[in-house]
């Protein structure tokens, strides 16, 4: 007799859950996005504090998420969040804009990157093979491509190969990371690099290099240095962001009520920890302020490290020249793995909208491995056509704003089902409620207010992606 393929298979524990959370937030971002940080805010102490806000806040944001996997343990987890709470528009205008932008956004991100980072060892990647006016067409865009389709095919063969590729990556570049930490640490309080960093610490400035090369600093007060923090924050969020991937993929999870819950608070922990430390090693090794356009790695401090890569800078103050392919092998290791597990979450996720009608048919079946092949293989496709554009840098962007309301909207959602539906069980409950989700709530809107005054065309093109959805959902998929 032949085995069931009408149902998701149970076959993840806590470790895996977790590794799944950790390794899809740690991708490229802590390599890269402190650089242009340290230039919007100009400060080792502000710097600092921004990453443990943010850590503080994704810590919050999934202690109150665990209640509602409690709740909720099946395939989808956010989306099905967000239905249960507000009904199927709200949950629609979630799946379209994590379909449209979000998950393949960053899947098309993440996938350059690594194949930006694998032309230091294959300059051939570099080779453009079409171009017309402003579109590119090379060599890694070709890789990038490959990549999804190789990660998309390993992940439709079972949940198991997807297990493994995920906690083998995540177990390296934790330990990569970790070492990084320690040694960078450690050479660096051989100089008197940190001390200097911290000798004004909370003095803060915002440089700008402008297209003649000329450099304009300007010393940040009052609100103006809260806009600046707020406003670059952005890319710390986006460095913290996918730790909600393992609710998708919850129908896979054994335990769900117990397991999704602790991964979270592991998984946004263990990454807030090493997050902060890695800047504290950036600062150990690198002055904060520098020069554009230096050939000593000293000389261009973490403001102007080459082509902001950080991460590579700092190794190269531990190992040398060796420092830099090191590094450039780590991060490749780390987009690679991030990727997985974003490929293998997002296809639950869009299983589950098309089992409420609100996705395509087709992506409900399972292949014989009990895989939504289907829904993983249009995340596939358009991905790639997100690779090809080259637009998914603006799309993310754009959707930053709506990505953090959609969060936001959700942790309302404890509090919306606590008093719709009182008497539902939760095997685990919001720790701290109401004050933990409540300050989240607080300090996301302030983030969302301040970015719609700072950051206001690309918040407003955000919402835009958002609302586009509520015709399409009329039209559509809605049911009479």
């Amino acid at each position: 007799m032949s085995e069931n393929k009408t149902e998701l298979k149970r076959s993840l524990g806590l470790l895996d859950a977790t590794s799944l959370v950790a390794g899809s937030m740690i991708g490229s971002g802590i390599f890269i996005v402190t650089s242009a940080m340290a230039r919007d805010v100009g400060s080792a102490a502000w710097l600092l504090l921004i990453w443990v806000v943010t850590g503080l806040i994704t810590v919050a944001a999934a202690l109150s998420y665990g209640e509602l996997a409690g709740m909720m343990p099946n395939a989808g987890g956010q989306f099905v969040y967000i239905q249960r709470a507000y009904g199927r528009l709200v949950s629609f205008l979630y799946g379209w804009t994590v379909f449209s932008v979000i998950q393949t956004g960053v899947i098309a991100a993440i996938a350059v990157t690594f194949a930006n980072y694998s032309a230091v060892f294959f300059p051939v990647l570099d080779t453009v093979l079409f171009q017309s006016g402003s579109f590119v067409f090379s060599n890694k865009q070709v890789l990038a491509v490959f990549s999804i389709f190789i990660l998309t095919y390993i992940n439709t063969k079972g949940i198991e190969n997807g297990k493994w590729i995920q906690l083998i990556l995540t177990a390296t570049k934790l330990l990569a990371l970790f070492a990084l930490i320690i040694l960078g640490i450690y050479v660096g309080l051989q100089k008197d690099i940190l001390s200097a960093n911290f000798s004004n610490m909370w003095e803060a400035s915002k440089t700008v290099v402008h297209p003649d090369g000329s450099v304009t600093v300007t010393k940040l007060v009052g609100t103006a240095i809260l806009g600046a923090a707020t406003a670059t924050m952005i890319n710390s969020l986006f460095s913290s962001d996918a730790w909600n991937n393992v609710t998708f993929i919850a129908g896979e999870i054994k335990d769900p009520k117990k397991n999704i819950p602790r991964s979270l608070f592991l998984g946004t922990l263990i990454v807030t920890v090493i997050y902060v430390l890695a800047n504290l090693a950036y600062l150990s090794l690198l002055p904060m302020h520098g020069t554009p356009n230096s050939n000593d790695v000293v000389a261009n401090g973490i403001m102007f490290a080459s082509n902001d890569r950080v991460g590579a800078a700092a190794a190269s103050m531990i190992m040398g020249n060796t420092g830099v392919f090191v590094m450039t092998a780590l991060i490749m290791i780390s987009t690679f793995g991030c990727n997985s597990g974003l490929i293998l979450s997002g296809g639950r996720l869009f299983y589950a909208m098309a089992n409420q009608g609100l996705f395509f048919r087709k992506a409900t079946e399972l292949n014989k491995h009990q895989v939504p092949a289907k829904a993983l293989w249009v995340q596939c496709i358009w991905a790639s056509v997100l690779c090809v554009s080259g637009k998914f840098g603006d799309l993310l962007t754009y959707a930053t704003f709506a990505s953090l309301l959609f969060y936001i909207l959700t942790i309302l959602g404890v509090f919306v089902l606590r008093k719709k539906e009182p008497n539902a069980l939760r095997p685990y409950k919001a720790l701290g409620y109401p004050i933990v989700p409540a300050l989240y709530i607080l300090v996301a809107t302030g983030i969302c207010l301040t970015l719609l005054v700072y950051e206001t065309v690309n918040t407003g093109i955000g919402l835009a992606i958002v609302a586009l959805g509520i015709p399409i959902y009329y039209a559509v998929f809605k049911k009479e």
